[in-house]
């Protein structure tokens, strides 16, 4: 296991995001990471303490003559996505992730290597034992679970906290300051199905979609990437309208917030059809492959012989399934008319599985229009009704409103421009930062967002590119320094 990224600098950030890659940290996952920063700030001899849903909060007082400054609240999330490649051998509750520095990045090695959000906690952790900084009084909040369901910053309790200025450090674009982002409905859709047996004489396969690069389902579904759950659908459909095929088990995705980068089905196929299903899945995957070329060009889709499955999904639902998956949108609903660039509504199509009587699929859609966000609810609801499906949304949380005129906005873009030469982009983004729900608990909180650049994100391809992170904490540093007077 490499120790390169120690020699990295800043190495007040780098050493502990290290430490951060040793504690494994998965969403949900999270009592090994919280009890080491419980322990981290107790052992600096700061008020340290856990609240009722798992969010460490450390304070530090204020450096001398910095007394008189507005109080700040450094956050980030303490869990990480657990996503690795097929053929990489991790368990993430138990293995420390492997750091590679690869030219002007860090990635891991076939895993996701937790930037997200551990560059944002790193980096607290380093103002918080720094010896030489200059800063007002600061709170350090560590949220739990934001990945999976947002528990830490929903269940942060109003007048726990004193300060009057959240740095929100889970951005993934050094030179862009975040004030506003997307928020977000979960869709769960179950249909009921009954085991049937085969009669007649079937073949098994075992098909495989799998080299999707995947990546983060707010920040990267502008891309355009495939997802494997609609691919995997459309072979299926094409199988079974023109060859007969039917399906055993179907599994694909795992994360909801992330692009669904494999999917895997059983099926069985008429043995008198078997040349020409295998015709047409070469067909179609040539068709795949030539639409997706410029975005996913490790794409693989395959056929393996397998043994033919005792029993499949009842034909009625499995068709009710299949058509249902082709309706449901999936990737980008409409872009913002406010700020050019921005996604407005997206819906991912994260995860479908079949398993004992029932297949569940589980959708994120994200909107910065709440209106916006509920019309897409009752599309996708509207399609799976259709289907005798049942449809469930929960886990509603708000996005974060840009507010142009923020106090700390105007501070830091004049901080960046004196430092570095040029002022830094004002941007809001498509994803689910937990600025919204914790500015719902605190709404006297002057918000921001920033961090340093981070590639592919909830994937293994995921990569922090090291020369912003060394500006990263130096426009942190700054900004403590000149935080405004109360």
């Amino acid at each position: 296991m490499s120790n390169d990224i120690l020699k990295l600098n800043p190495q007040a950030l780098w050493k502990n995001f290290h430490s951060l890659t040793q504690i494994p940290r998965p969403s949900k996952k999270e009592d090994r990471i919280r009890e080491f920063i419980y322990n981290f700030g107790k052992n600096l001899g700061l008020d340290t303490i856990v609240d009722e849903v798992g969010n460490v909060i450390i304070r530090k007082p204020a450096t001398p003559g910095m007394e008189n400054r507005k109080g700040v609240i450094l956050q980030g999330h303490l869990d990480m996505v657990p996503q690795k490649n097929s053929d990489k051998v991790h368990d993430f509750e138990t293995d420390p992730i492997e750091t590679i520095v690869d030219g002007e990045w860090v990635r891991a090695n076939g895993t996701t290597l937790g930037a997200d959000n551990g560059m944002g906690v790193a980096a607290a952790m380093a103002v918080l034992e720094s010896k030489d900084m200059q800063h007002g009084p600061i709170e350090a909040l560590f949220t739990s679970d934001e990945e999976t369901g947002m528990t830490g910053a929903t269940g942060l309790k109003a007048g726990v906290l004193k300060g009057d200025i959240l740095v929100n450090m889970d951005s993934e674009d050094e030179g862009e300051l975040y004030i506003g982002c997307a928020g977000g409905t979960n869709g769960n859709m179950t249909f009921s199905y009954k085991d049937q047996a085969l009669t007649g004489d079937y073949k098994g396969f075992k098909i495989n979609v799998t080299g999707l690069k995947g990546g983060h389902s707010g920040v990267d579904i502008h891309l355009g990437r495939g997802n494997a759950n609609k691919i995997m659908n459309r072979i299926l459909y094409h199988g079974h309208v023109k060859h007969g095929l039917l399906l055993a088990s179907v599994d694909g995705g795992s994360l909801r917030n992330a692009i669904p980068r494999e999917s895997f089905a059983l099926v069985a196929v008429p043995a008198a059809n078997i040349q020409k299903f295998m015709d047409c899945l070469g067909r179609m995957t040539v068709k795949i492959k030539n639409e997706l070329s410029a975005v996913e060009p490790t794409l693989k889709i395959e056929a393996v012989a397998s043994d033919v499955p005792a029993t499949v999904i009842d034909e009625t639902t499995f068709v009710k399934f299949m058509n249902a998956i082709y309706a449901c949108p999936n990737g980008v609903m409409r872009m913002s008319n406010e700020m050019t660039g921005l996604v407005e509504t997206s819906n991912n199509l994260a995860i479908v599985k079949s398993e004992n009587g029932t297949i569940s699929i589980k959708n994120l859609l994200r909107s910065s229009v709440d209106s916006a966000k509920d019309d897409l609810e009752v599309m996708i609801k509207s399609i799976f009704d259709l289907a005798s499906a049942e449809s469930v949304f929960d886990g509603s949380y708000p996005g974060w409103k840009p507010n142009p005129g923020s106090p700390i906005l105007k501070t830091m873009q004049d901080i960046y421009n004196k430092k570095f030469g040029n002022i830094p982009e004002i941007k809001a983004i498509h994803a689910g930062l937990e600025c919204g729900i914790l500015g719902g608990a605190y709404p006297n909180w002057d918000m921001i967002s920033f961090g340093p650049t981070i590639r592919f994100p909830h994937s293994p391809d995921e990569k922090v590119n090291i020369a912003t992170v060394q500006k990263f904490w130096d426009f942190l540093v700054e900004t403590l320094k000149n935080i405004p007077l109360k």
